[in-house]
Order: structure tokens, then C-alpha cells, then sequence
């Protein structure tokens, strides 16, 4: 769960290098002032002195010590609403596309303990946080070993920590909220006879990042071009202050055939949305 990484000294990310090893012919192409600035977008002087300070953490130990170094002011609602025993999953909404996933890891483990964080595969190769994450969308020839780990995840005493959206929040119609949430995590309520416990955290992005979303989807381009501002979008959340809310655990029994998976996931989002104006009225 947390200790020290047993790998070589980290590795400055240099942005021209990995464009030579993964595509050298466009690589070659690309001029010396566009690498600058994806440079400085990526914030990447920043990202590799933090992994100079803290890469040797793993697990838990590398989620405080990111935690601390920020310097966020906390605000937690409704602690007290879960219980102190028993395994749960946590669904909660996905606002700022990576701090809000760290505050959400730290207050779970200081509540309940051990955890496991369902997260796009993609970010297994985070090696920091492979220890406390299950990919859940793997395809290929791992296939088989990340269903493993997901059954083995829900089967364990570990709580389980989930972003249904899968996806940081975007603006729809002026306002910041997830996209759709996805079933998964209530097919596996139901299967597992797991609780859930939904969970709001506040904060936003930049409005750049809701623009270039926005502008993508407008000119029909798949790729999550907006992806490469989250490592400004966490730098820019320093010292800042994040709320979040609990509610009370939801009952497995709750999520019948009365509605569909996709339906009762909407159910949830609506209740996380507002736990808020619950909390504070």
C-alpha cells in the first residue's frame, strides 16, 4: 500500500525525446519552438521537480506527501455519515481531472484504510500509483489479468473508489458537471453486495479547458486534446481551497429492476450534485 518504489532514479520527462521514440519521423518535423511550448504548457519543469522530491514514494505515502506539498485547504462535510466498518464503494463526481482523485484517496484511507481506485488504464502507467490502482477499461492482451484484479479488488476488505463519469467535468449549458456516469459501479454494487457512498467534491478548471473541450468536439476530433492542460490545471489548484461532502451509504438492495444500470447511475449523480445544499442547509 505505501513505501518507497524499488526503481532507478527518476528520469526527467523530456517531451522531444518521447516524440523521437514513439513517431521519430513526425518527431523530426516538429520545430524546436513548439516542443518549448508544449514544455511550458505541460508545466513539465514543475512535474519533474515534484518527482525529483517525491518519486520514490508509492501508494498512500505518495498521495499524502502530493497532499502536502500542494497545500490545500480541506473542507470536509458529512464524514460522520460513513460508517467506520464495512467495505463500500465511493462514486463521486470528477471536477478538477487528477487533485480531486488525491484528496479523495487520502480522506477514504484516513476513514476506512486500504483502498483501490478504479481508474482509466491509461494512468497504470503511473508507477507511483500503480499500488492503489485497477484499470477497468483494459483491452488487449492484459485483458484477462486486469479482469482479474478488478474481481479480486471487489472481493477484498478494501474500499473501492470510483469516478463514473471517467472523465474530468466539462461545461454543459454554463455549467461544470460530470458526463454521463457509467453503470459499472452499480452492476458491481449488486454482484458484490457492496454500499455506496456518494461522495461531491468542489472546484473547476480553467475556462481554457472547458474552450478547447468544447472547440474539439465542435470540429469532430476524438482525441482528448484538452488532456494535455490538466498537469497547468493541477499546478494552478496550489494553495487553494477544495470541499468535499460525503453522504450516507446507499444500499445495494436500493438498485432493483425498477430501473435500468444506466438509470440508477443517473440516480446517484443526481444525489451526489446535491449533497452540497444538503450539507449546508
Amino acid at each position: 500500500m505505501e513505501g518507497e518504489l524499488n526503481q532507478p532514479a527518476f528520469k526527467p520527462i523530456d517531451i522531444r525525446e518521447l516524440m523521437m521514440e514513439k513517431n521519430p519521423s513526425l518527431g523530426r518535423l516538429i520545430p524546436g519552438f513548439i516542443y518549448r511550448l508544449i514544455h511550458k504548457i505541460m508545466r513539465l519543469d514543475f512535474m519533474n521537480g515534484f518527482m525529483q522530491k517525491y518519486g520514490h514514494l508509492s501508494g498512500i505515502d505518495f498521495v499524502e506527501a502530493s497532499v502536502k506539498d500542494f497545500e490545500i485547504t480541506e473542507k470536509i462535510y458529512g464524514l460522520e455519515n460513513v460508517p467506520k466498518e464495512g467495505t463500500f464503494i465511493f462514486a463521486s463526481n470528477h471536477p478538477l481531472g487528477g487533485f480531486d482523485s488525491l484528496l479523495l484517496m487520502s480522506n477514504v484511507y484516513k476513514h476506512l484504510g486500504d483502498f483501490r481506485f478504479l481508474v482509466n488504464d491509461v494512468l497504470m502507467k503511473i508507477p507511483n500509483l500503480r499500488p492503489v490502482f485497477v484499470p477497468i477499461n483494459k483491452y488487449g492482451g492484459n485483458s484477462r489479468i486486469a479482469a482479474r484484479m478488478l474481481e479480486e479488488a471487489y472481493q477484498s476488505g478494501k474500499q473501492i473508489l470510483i469516478f463514473p463519469s471517467g472523465l474530468a467535468s466539462r461545461k454543459v449549458k454554463g455549467k461544470v458537471v460530470d458526463l454521463d456516469w457509467q453503470k459499472h459501479f452499480i452492476s458491481k454494487s449488486v454482484q458484490y453486495k457492496r454500499d455506496v457512498i456518494p461522495v461531491y467534491i468542489s472546484g473547476r478548471n480553467s475556462g481554457r479547458f472547458y474552450w478547447l473541450a468544447k472547440l474539439r468536439t465542435i470540429l469532430g476530433v476524438k482525441w482528448n486534446l484538452e488532456m494535455f492542460l490538466l498537469p497547468d490545471e493541477t499546478y494552478r489548484h496550489r494553495k487553494k481551497t477544495v470541499s468535499l461532502y460525503f453522504g450516507s451509504p446507499i444500499p445495494w438492495t436500493t438498485f432493483d429492476r425498477s430501473k435500468t444500470p444506466n438509470e440508477w447511475a443517473a440516480w446517484v449523480k443526481d444525489i451526489v450534485y446535491g449533497l452540497p445544499g444538503k450539507s449546508e442547509s
